[in-house]
């Protein structure tokens, strides 16, 4: 063990003749770990918020989408038949999408359409089992008209807001009409509601309605175009090494959008959250520093005779120096491995047991999200050792700039 070490060791472990500098220690101690456990346990949180509001958004919409950039998109079967190859596609259909309006007897609401692959099932869209809608084209049932009626899947929310259940009829209303004597006649087709879905996510729930393919080709008048392709990847996190891979096999008349950039404003506003709550309750680990800087101090003055007689009998001012920035790291870092222990163990018992509940009618989610990750501890336990190092420095540099003559002088 170094000269250095082993004198801020004993400054540590030993009881100084002011208990209150021994006080301001602990206490400083306690603010690094108060701030470093409450910045572990409130970014796992926000991490996990991210995740879980992620998976739900994926598991609707697609990881990337390819359209047209000019004209019909005609020859979607061909591009399918291209992107096929590629290894690291889970799914890729053909999808048109549009607003219409459903009405009952007595309700209605407006709705955005989505025509899909009835044949990709529970594959490619979480939560909305689009196998339904294949079904409707089996062999007709003893009972019911309605069994020849096209399928149409709802949202929960949707559903609510029309008063419709699995098995009832809705009346779609298509801005795509025709032209007569009267005037641009809006079409309107009958539907069942072969079933209904709940994403978790009322942007979904209560405006999105899922119809075959050849459904949505027949009432906006298109037969031989869709909208776009929606890709889902096996990696969501491939997708601009995927976007990149199939550029090099579609023509530069299609356009590539994945879901980082279909989602930008939501996931930057979720970051800018997540980087001010961090520096917010840093301030912990900084009002923690200012008792450090403080408790240092105050040891200075105490141990002017004791740094004056080191310094004569032959110890430089950065040997003095880097005594108290030992101590005051010392400090942090029993403060920092104390805060990260017990971040993590709190962590885990909320990630185990869900002993924190949310009202579900508020929140889409009724636990807290833990989502631990150790860059982010790291990161945090860093951060606490540099703001702590910084508190060391002026002491240090007091203590360093002691006159040995002066201060034996006069005590």
């Amino acid at each position: 063990m170094s000269f250095v070490t082993f004198v801020s060791g004993r400054y540590l472990r030993t009881r100084q003749k002011r208990t209150f500098i021994s006080l301001i220690t602990v206490l400083s101690i306690a603010g690094v770990t108060v701030g470093v456990m409450a910045l572990i346990v409130v970014i796992a949180v926000m991490a996990g918020f991210e995740n879980d509001l992620k998976s739900r958004i994926m598991g609707i919409r697609p990881h990337l989408v390819l359209t047209k950039k000019q004209g019909d998109f005609s020859d979607y079967k061909q591009v399918l038949a291209v992107l096929k190859p590629i290894g690291e596609i889970e799914t890729a259909s053909a999808f048109i999408t549009t607003q219409v309006v459903l009405r009952t007897t007595t309700r209605a609401a407006g709705a955005v359409l989505k025509g899909v692959d009835p044949a990709q099932g529970k594959i490619g869209i979480n939560s909305v089992d689009t196998g339904r809608l294949l079904k409707r084209h089996g062999t007709k049932a003893a009972s019911g008209a309605n069994d020849q009626l096209p399928g149409i899947i709802l949202g929960k929310e949707l559903a609510a807001n029309l008063g419709v259940i699995r098995g009832d009829t809705v009346y779609m209303i298509s801005p795509r009409g025709m032209l007569s004597p009267a005037g641009h006649i809006p079409a309107m087709i009958k539907y069942e509601v072969a079933d209904l879905f709940e994403s978790g996510m009322y942007e979904f729930d209560g405006t999105m309605a899922f119809v075959d393919l050849k459904q949505a080709q027949k009432i906006l008048r298109m037969p031989a175009s869709v909208s776009g392709i929606e890709i889902r990847l096996q990696d969501m996190d491939m997708v601009k090494a995927v976007a990149n891979g199939i550029e090099k096999v579609v023509d530069r008349d299609y356009a590539i959008e994945d879901w980082r950039q279909m989602n930008r404003n939501l996931f930057s506003a979720l970051r800018l959250e997540k980087t001010v709550m961090f520096i917010i309750l840093a301030l912990i680990v900084l009002v923690a520093a200012f008792n450090i800087a403080g408790s240092l101090v105050m040891m200075v003055m105490e141990k002017r005779k004791d740094i004056a007689i080191l310094k004569a009998m032959g110890a430089t001012s950065g040997s003095i120096s880097r005594i108290f920035v030992i101590k005051g790291l010392m400090i942090g870092l029993v403060g920092t491995l104390l805060g990260a222990s017990a971040g993590l163990t709190l962590c885990t018992l909320l990630k185990r047991y869900a002993f924190i509940q949310l009202p579900a009618d508020v929140y889409y989610i009724n636990t807290l999200p833990v989502n631990m990750k150790i860059s982010d501890v790291v990161l945090i336990a860093l951060c606490a050792l540099i703001i702590c190092f910084a508190a060391t420095l002026y002491p240090a540099r007091q203590a360093a700039g002691i006159d040995p003559v002066e201060a034996i002088r006069h005590g």
